[in-house]
């Protein structure tokens, strides 16, 4: 088979990554991909929001599947050109999309069918949203309701931090996502993610993963697109994962087709549980990032027959085979991320890193200039491993950060610590 994977950063090196392990994959065209993808993958220069330049791309290099790796294609409706140009499509059309693209859908959607989330309300205007702060209290949560790149989402602890988070909003930092806002109340227990495949009809769980949002060890500091996960979560027991797939994942799914729009694709489910009890934090429509990255290295081949499986609607003959493992992944960043950053500077020692079934190191913001690896991101590399114990994934991970040469990268050298103890 030909298949096109849509992205360029390190989640979709982990998709083509696993996508070449399996022998279905004759050839692997990435678009725009990276300096590490063209390393395994062919690149391709494609505006990947665009659908009807992403369908006739498709159709000139004979693809038989195409993987969309990050959501704005998705929100953009690139997978409904494609099923209409005839083109096998793994992501949601653009309506099921909204479960993402739109706080205030997801919602209301969890209203009509009771599942269990937290409080919230929905604000278009500063001064109501600033007076509904006022008079609940802090923590709360306020997100801007649209996509923000994963940064759209200030869990603040006083007053005047969420008054300043809606001053943010409103005032433009977060382009048209800040247009409304949703304030919620903020949920106490462990987060996690769980991600189900879905097919219209079919549910099936393919995995769990906890990340680390924040930029400082401990937890600390400002939210950043993820520092650093690893999978599986401890805290998604057999029984957590039952209750949230029966109270949240199925009747939201039933719902979707109710209404005319049923989902296909990659279903993240973030959750708080608390006492055993799971609610919803949040809906994304695409693999998260890093959490991708920790799934494919567990995963492997079987992924491709997965999403093969879920973009042909036979997710009910499909099954998962997971070994008894771990994995985690490191998150090397641009000095200075998520804030300000330099880009270009120069990388080595990544020629030499090992890459085998139990370690990778996946490119996220890095470009090729002369021959030599550069930053081209705010978060740059991915070092990954899995190991027998969550401890052994660890300890490989970090060996693969301290053989790489980049004195203007940072990362936490915690990631997994609630898991460790």
């Amino acid at each position: 088979m030909n298949i096109l994977i849509l992205g360029g950063g390190g989640r979709e090196h982990a998709l083509a990554w696993a996508t070449l392990q399996n022998p279905k994959c004759d050839k692997l065209i990435v678009a725009p991909g990276n300096a590490g993808i063209a390393w395994i993958a062919t690149c391709a220069t494609l505006d990947i929001e665009d659908g009807g330049a992403v369908a006739e791309f498709a159709g000139e290099h004979a693809v038989d599947l195409v993987i969309v790796g990050p959501e704005a294609p998705l929100a953009a409706g690139v997978t409904d050109r494609l099923r209409e140009a005839g083109i096998l499509v793994f992501g949601p059309s653009a309506a099921a999309a909204r479960l993402e693209a739109s706080k205030a859908f997801t919602k209301e959607i969890c209203a009509a069918v009771g599942a269990p989330t937290a409080a919230w309300a929905r604000f278009d205007d500063a001064a109501a949203a600033r007076a509904h702060v006022s008079a609940t209290g802090a923590p709360i949560v306020v997100k801007a309701d649209g996509l923000a790149a994963g940064k759209g989402v200030i869990v603040a602890e006083t007053t005047e931090e969420a008054l300043g988070a809606i001053d943010a909003m409103f005032g433009g930092d977060f382009g048209a996502a800040g247009a409304e806002v949703v304030i919620e109340e903020c949920m106490t227990g462990e987060e996690a993610s769980f991600f189900v495949l879905v097919d219209g009809e079919t549910c099936l769980p393919i995995g769990t993963a906890q990340d680390h949002k924040r930029i400082g060890e401990g937890d600390t500091g400002p939210n950043t697109g993820g520092m650093g996960a690893y999978s599986p979560a401890p805290v998604m027991t057999p029984e957590v994962e039952a209750r949230a797939l029966e109270e949240i994942v199925r009747p939201t799914m039933a719902e979707m087709a109710r209404r005319g729009m049923p989902y296909s694709g990659v279903l993240y489910v973030g959750l708080m549980i608390e006492d055993g009890a799971p609610r919803l934090v949040e809906y994304n429509v695409r693999f998260g990032d890093p959490e991708c990255q920790v799934l494919m290295m567990r995963l492997g081949g079987q992924a491709f027959d997965l999403i093969h499986a879920c973009a042909e609607g036979r997710l009910s003959e499909a099954q998962v085979n997971w070994a008894d493992d771990h994995a985690m992944t490191v998150v090397l960043a641009a000095e200075g991320y998520p804030g300000a950053y330099r880009k270009g500077s120069v990388i080595g020692g990544l020629e030499a890193l090992p890459e085998d079934g139990s370690r990778m190191t996946f490119h996220a913001g890095t470009a090729s200039d002369d021959g030599r690896i550069v930053a081209a991101g705010g978060r740059v590399l991915n070092c990954t491993a899995r190991g027998a114990t969550l401890a052994e994934a660890q300890s490989r991970a970090y060996a693969l950060v301290d053989a790489i040469d980049w004195p203007e990268g940072i990362c936490r050298r915690d990631i997994g610590w609630r898991a460790l103890g």
